[in-house]
């Protein structure tokens, strides 16, 4: 490999303006300058591009960069232009390029003045690159993101582990791997799929002490997430979701909420994702929120909070998207928000894939409930996965996590880790977690009755305690080194000397008492902030259950049709004193505000001025209307007065779903016209009498006018009658 003759740190001011080197970049760039082949784990925002960069700057010829996304290419081949005089200096070659372009990059290639390829996994295999590149210069190949060649790796992709026979056609020249990401199990994989045993390795800390690591039950995480931001005022951030529907309803509610937030996924135009990122990096969006496609590549210092709505499906991709936080050094807040439920949703969508994918997914979701579940140390627990130890009391950035802010109680557990110890020997060290946890809690499982556990002198030993007290225990002793999971197989616990030494001589052990998340609800509950978040104020509702009745009497209606019980509690927690924070309240739409909302929330004015009531104002939080594809499709089939059975049968839905759809759209506040149904249903006579009935009973229960009516009209013509009645009295 030919280099220019200039050292790196006078290559390092000259093409880039800095005085020095970070962390082992020097050490890394010298190793590659000596044709040497190199293996880099090195930390989102330690310096990674440099590592190849400077070197293919300083060398004869042009460096191949492997790179995964074409966001990330575009970023990185900006990012070298700006420090050059000529925009030939670095090149992407991918499918978003058409013929004219390709052949321009070519050109460039063979007159010498590339110096970085940038290209994709697809597009280095083909036939026609191949041959382009073995009749060039290459001085190198690069190989970026190079977690994606394991199937351990959190964003594995199989063209990658194609890449060693393809550059071994190209040219003979140094390979260098880099990520950001690799547990030991992950880096084995990698040198042997690149067959770069041999290689130098270069291992920086992952610890990263500026950011702070905190994960919260998740209880109305919509309006945790606006009460964060808007106390972050002004500040980047980036919010990632694992659906893309979730990504744009939450985008949808921050924007009408006052917050300068864009929504960013896979299914946008390559156009749409180009400018939203721009608009981040330029300051012009302050929260993105996105699902994992964005953010690999986008080098943007002062990200100043990462926020995961949804824990990711393996600790790799949490480490890697909360690492883009903080990257200058400054503040990095980094919140998760967890749910039981949410990774039992990801275990199910393994379901159907080859046993050892599933086998995979599944260890890699057990590691992520481990951690946001754990007491210890979030850091510690983290660097302990990437084959890292970390002093919890005097490492640097010790006190940057919730748990060791806020340490939890803690309590003996001698007796409980010899328990679980002798578990694992008394099974051969052949097992799982959930196996040991079952056999101490007496579980009658197909697995145990496999095993004849129920033999066991360990079986029910410790069925004081529940499974998920088990699972506590077991991770902590891994953490602490008296257990180790075996990877190869899939997480089996195996025993180590320190284990086996406290089996022989067990001693006072302190463990931490974790918390229990078995009962905190994902985000169907969604509070959206419809529901203010406090307990019902008991008087409050009493007087707006009279003021129902008063106005009422005065307009000759049924109170339900008034307000709904439902609506009042939520008036009685979040306290609205105008209109538009009225329209908040579930159930009541803008026309029932306008209606009858004047009285309500004049009488709350006064009673929280009155009782000098703090208002949860911050806690208020304007949701987006419920627009689900099924309920926009029944309005505008209303609207141009098709049957109902026509419209369930359009949607491969009942007709009783429909009309339960059209209740909850009418119970919600909207009008709806259904007249011209009804008419061809029931006779004007009888439509009378049942709208009569619903106007002087004290309830809208179907069953109470089913006995009513003895059996006159049928369940389906009660309903439409009473979704008619709503909609022209209450709505």
């Amino acid at each position: 490999m030919t280099t220019v003759e200039i050292s790196p740190r006078e290559a390092l001011k000259k093409f880039f303006g800095f005085n020095k080197f970070k962390g082992e970049q020097e050490s890394v760039i010298l190793n590659l300058l000596e044709g040497k082949d190199a293996f880099v784990i090195m930390p989102t925002g330690g310096g990674k591009s440099m590592c190849y960069q400077l070197p293919a700057l300083m060398s004869e010829g042009t460096a191949i960069v492997v790179s995964p996304l074409i966001a990330l290419m575009k970023n990185q081949v900006d990012a070298i232009r700006g420090f050059s005089q000529k925009d030939s200096v670095a090149h992407f070659l991918n499918s978003s390029l058409n013929k004219g372009e390709i052949a321009r990059v070519k050109e460039d290639i063979v007159n010498g003045e590339t110096k970085l390829l940038y290209v994709a996994p697809e597009s280095l295999t083909k036939d026609e690159n191949v041959e382009f590149l073995r009749g060039v210069k290459i001085s190198f190949v690069a190989i970026d993101e190079a977690h994606c060649i394991s199937e351990w790796g959190h964003d594995f992709r199989p063209e990658y582990r194609r890449l060693r026979p393809i550059i071994t056609q190209i040219a003979d020249v140094p390979i260098i791997a880099l990520t950001a990401t690799a547990t030991p199990k992950v880096q084995t994989d990698i040198q042997k799929n690149l067959g770069m045993k041999d290689a130098t390795l270069f291992k920086a800390s992952f610890n990263r002490p500026n950011l702070y690591y905190e994960v919260r039950p998740k209880k109305n995480a919509t309006k945790q997430i606006i009460q964060f931001i808007k106390g972050n005022d002004g500040k980047s951030g980036i919010i990632y979701c694992l659906s893309r529907k979730k990504v744009e309803e939450l985008a949808e509610t921050l924007q009408v909420n006052g917050i300068n937030a864009s929504a960013y996924h896979a299914g946008m135009d390559s156009g749409t994702r180009s400018r939203i990122q721009d608009n981040f990096l330029m300051q012009d969006i302050d929260v993105i929120v996105a699902t994992i496609a964005f953010g690999m590549g986008i080098d943007k210092p002062d990200v100043r909070f990462v926020i995961h709505h949804d824990m990711p499906k393996s600790l790799e991709s949490y480490y890697q998207e909360t690492g883009r936080a903080g990257r200058d050094g400054g503040e990095g807040h980094c919140v998760a928000f967890y749910s039981y439920k949410d990774l039992e949703k990801l275990e199910k969508f393994l379901q159907g894939k080859p046993i050892a994918e599933q086998e995979i997914g599944m260890q890699l979701l057990q590691e992520v409930i481990a951690y946001a579940e754990t007491s210890l140390s979030r850091r510690k627990f983290l660097l302990h996965y990437f084959g890292e130890e970390f002093d919890e009391v005097n490492g640097d950035g010790a006190q940057m996590d919730d748990n060791s802010r806020n340490p939890k109680e803690k309590y003996e557990g001698k007796e409980f880790i010899a328990l679980l110890l002798n578990t694992v020997a008394e099974f051969k060290q052949l097992h799982k977690g959930k196996f040991l946890a079952d056999v101490l809690v007496g579980e009658d499982s197909a697995e145990i009755k496999t095993y004849k556990a129920e033999n066991s002198q360990y079986f029910n030993k410790g069925k004081d305690k529940d499974v998920r007290f088990w699972h506590a225990v077991t991770r902590q002793c891994v953490v602490n080194g008296l257990l180790r999971k075996e990877v190869e197989t899939y997480g089996t616990l195996k025993l180590t000397e320190k284990g086996k030494a406290f089996i022989e001589n067990p001693t006072s052990f302190e463990l931490i008492k974790e918390m229990d998340y078995s009962d905190v609800d994902d985000e169907h509950v969604v509070v959206s902030a419809k529901a203010g978040g406090g307990a019902t104020d008991a008087s409050l509702f009493k007087l707006l259950v009279d003021l129902r009745k008063k106005v009422a009497k005065s307009k000759d209606l049924p109170p339900y049709v008034i307000f709904q019980e439902p609506s009042l509690e939520e008036m009685a927690t979040s306290y609205p004193i105008n209109m538009d924070e009225l329209t908040q309240i579930g159930g009541v739409g803008s026309g029932k505000a306008k209606k009858f909302g004047a009285p309500f929330i004049e009488l709350i004015a006064n009673y929280v001025k009155e009782n000098d009531i703090d208002r949860p104002s911050d806690m208020l939080v304007k949701s987006v209307v419920n627009k689900s594809g099924l309920k926009v499709h029944i309005i505008q089939n209303i609207d141009r007065k098709l049957p109902l059975e026509d419209i369930a049968v359009a949607k491969g839905k009942r007709l009783e779903d429909i009309i339960e759809e059209i209740e909850s759209i009418v119970n919600s506040g909207t009008k709806v016209n259904i007249n011209y149904y009804i008419d061809d249903l029931i006779d004007e006579d009888s439509q009378e009498e049942i709208f009569e009935y619903f106007m002087a009973s004290e309830s809208s229960d179907i069953e109470e006018a089913n006995q009513e009516f003895d059996g006159d009209f049928t369940e389906d013509e009660l309903r439409l009658m009473r979704i008619k009645f709503l909609s022209e009295i209450a709505n």
